[in-house]
């Protein structure tokens, strides 16, 4: 499986961590359906990219979500493209350039579909081009579960609330091709250029699909640094 052409490469998610004494540095960013393309194949729509601190101090957590919005009625059915490759990438060395990558691969296209993970393995290719590495998988399962494996590695791949928090509504009507003309939103208050408060969580009870690794922080800074970078991508 090779992936010639990358679809998304978001690189306002990245985040860059510190993998043995947490968090240091945050970009933030967050994307949601921001453009007719993506909006088209949602399966290739990077929502976010997060590392926490994991469940010992020499552990770490890695997570990357996509496809949403997925609604409630839309979630008894909702699967990962079993014709991408979703990874996660992780610099270690400071150049921007990824050493290392997390390979996710699923076999199926419903709710009883199964995950394959390949990684932390070093890439095939860097940059663009994206190649499924010849390395056994480290973990596989079904989805919408958690899933152990022998390496002190634990992976979940499925349907999670999307814990993106926005006031959409006025996010809209702060932009001005957005705005509403007519209804409670277009009136002064609240103010134009401002989020209401207390805020509205416009996407709770909406979920995503989310990719979920605990591993060794070992496992990421061999050979490297303990200050990370890490970003995602799907690609073909």
């Amino acid at each position: 499986m090779t992936a010639s052409f990358l679809r998304r490469y978001v690189v306002s998610t990245a985040l860059v961590a510190s993998a043995l004494a947490g968090v240091t540095a945050i970009a933030y960013g967050s994307d949601h359906q921001d453009t007719p393309e993506v909006e088209l194949s949602p399966r290739m729509d990077i929502n976010d990219v997060y590392v926490f601190p994991g469940s010992g101090a020499d552990r770490i957590v890695l997570v990357m979500t996509t496809s949403s919005p997925i609604t409630p009625g839309q979630s008894a059915s909702a699967a990962f493209d079993p014709n991408l490759l979703y990874q996660l990438k992780v610099d270690n060395n400071g150049d921007a350039v990824e050493d290392l990558v997390l390979q996710f691969t699923f076999d199926g296209a419903d709710p009883s579909q199964r995950v394959k993970l390949r990684g932390p393995v070093k890439p095939v290719q860097v940059g663009t081009r994206n190649t499924l590495s010849s390395a056994a998988p480290v973990a596989s399962g079904a989805i919408n579960q958690a899933i152990a494996s022998g390496q002190g590695i634990q992976l979940f791949a499925g349907l999670r609330d999307d814990p993106f928090f926005i006031d959409l509504e006025q996010f809209f009507r702060i932009i001005p091709d957005r705005r509403p003309a007519t209804g409670a939103l277009a009136q002064a208050q609240p103010p134009a250029s401002a989020f209401r408060n207390p805020g509205t969580d416009f996407l709770r009870n909406i979920n995503t699909l989310a990719l979920v690794v605990e591993l060794p922080t070992a496992l990421l800074t061999a050979g490297g640094t303990s200050r990370l970078g890490v970003w995602g991508t799907i690609s073909r």
